[in-house]
């Protein structure tokens, strides 16, 4: 029996999702709750299990098509399944095949559906007053300074998706490339034309001309978005300091063979500055705080957010209730979200509720960064690399452990003595280090 596989809601807010990998191809055969494709939506990338054992039959979204939650996307069947397979690949694999006659009508595909329209000028649709859309297709639209009763919409009930904005700005920016090069203006080649009139594209990694151009990934635009969003929306300001890590190295190095014996997992440095972090927030409760209108909001929960970098961008893991954690239990939570991250196994919920976030610029080699804070935070501490440098120690130059370590704030809610105090307590607690690691 057939088994109809969906886009799942990845949380309450999160309205689409974009395919980015299908992990099976048509024919190839599936278990219960083995990977199946790879998604990206505004909270998080993920890999989803297949819901049914059997033949991966169809294909009915594409790698980097965006579909609304519940749009079945693919179907899995049983016995006899293996046998149309085949066929079904080919089809897609050929654009034109002499079996399908010229005038048929083109697939309902939503990318095809978009594209088309936003070319469409005249003849698309006429859009209704009342445009549905989500507040993240507004912020886009606002952004690239478009008309949303122009987009036509090709989610349920005419809702515009963020497939459909985006297909609408670059089909708007292609026109005007063409018009400002005195070259005939883009077209969009109908489904039945001939594979001889579509010039394909190059393949990443080589050029047609002196640029290349190759479009953002789904994880790449939230990042942009967000990115953006936050500096419109906070003062940042930046501090920083100098911190001796002596200390917090020879208890690593003192200790990381039997820690790792003990916990099956290394120890790395990240677990201390989350742990300094907790403690100089005890004391400095507003960098746990964020801005709703006019009002002040304090949070109870310490969620430390610990930014992952992956292959296709960044993500920010949080592990919650930081402050009732002692040291192992924070490595062990460091160790879990990372492990999940690059394996796309994290949750909505894995990524949401932080109140305070590390990013590690030093893992690379940074001496320092300055990061841009991650909203509705009000803070965003940054970790450079640990390095021998000389110091003066009592009138003399000595060899010690070095690190900078930075804090982007809100000036709208954290004034410079508060951030200097906290970053100084952080700075106090690693250089004196003295709590257990085991």
């Amino acid at each position: 029996m057939p088994t109809n596989v969906i886009m799942p809601q990845m949380g309450e807010s999160v309205a689409e999702g974009t395919i980015t990998k299908w992990l099976r191809k048509v024919g190839e055969p599936v278990g219960r709750d083995e990977p199946l494709f790879e998604i990206s939506t505004d909270k998080v990338d993920a890999e989803i299990p297949s819901p049914a054992a059997g033949i991966l039959s169809q294909i009915l979204v594409k790698e980097n098509e965006t579909v609304a939650v519940n749009t079945v996307v693919g179907v899995i069947d049983g016995e006899g399944a293996a046998v149309a397979a085949p066929a079904t690949e080919a089809e897609e694999e050929v654009p034109s095949p002499p079996a399908v006659p010229a005038a048929a009508p083109p697939p309902t595909s939503a990318a095809s559906a978009s594209v088309v329209t936003a070319a469409g000028g005249p003849s698309a649709p006429t859009a209704t007053l009342e445009v549905r859309s989500s507040p993240l297709v507004r912020r886009i639209a606002q952004d690239n300074q478009v008309d949303l009763t122009q987009v036509q919409g090709t989610g349920l009930g005419g809702r515009i998706s963020k497939k459909d904005i985006l297909a609408y700005v670059e089909q708007r920016r292609s026109a005007a490339a063409g018009r400002a090069t005195a070259a005939p203006a883009p077209s969009v080649q109908p489904p039945s034309a001939t594979p001889a009139a579509v010039q394909p594209a190059p393949a990443p990694g080589t050029f047609a001309g002196p640029t290349q151009v190759v479009p953002m990934t789904p994880m790449r635009r939230q990042i942009a978005e967000h990115m953006v969003a936050s500096k419109r929306t906070s003062a940042h300001v930046y501090t920083v300091f100098e911190v001796e890590m002596t200390k917090v190295v020879e208890a690593r190095e003192r200790q990381r063979g039997e820690f790792e014996r003990r916990n099956g997992f290394k120890l790395t440095y990240t677990p201390f500055f989350v742990r300094a972090a907790v403690e100089a927030i005890r004391e400095t409760p507003v960098i746990n705080s964020s801005v709703d209108g006019a009002n002040l909001v304090y949070k109870r929960d310490v969620n430390v957010g610990i930014a992952v970098a992956l292959e296709t961008g960044l993500i920010v893991p949080v592990i919650k209730r930081a402050d009732e954690k002692n040291f192992l239990g924070i490595a062990r939570a460091v160790q879990d979200l990372a492990e999940r991250a690059r394996t796309k196994r994290l949750s909505v919920e894995d990524v949401q509720g932080g109140t305070f976030t590390i990013t590690n610029p030093g893992s690379f080699g940074g001496l320092f960064g300055l990061p841009i804070i991650n909203q509705p935070q009000v803070a965003i501490l940054g970790v450079g690399a640990i390095e021998k440098r000389p110091v003066v120690r009592d009138d003399a130059i000595a060899i010690r452990s070095m690190a900078y370590l930075s804090l982007s704030y809100d000036h709208r809610v954290v004034d410079g003595a508060v951030a200097e105090k906290f970053l100084g307590r952080i700075k106090q607690m690693l250089e004196n280090w003295d709590e257990p690691v085991l």
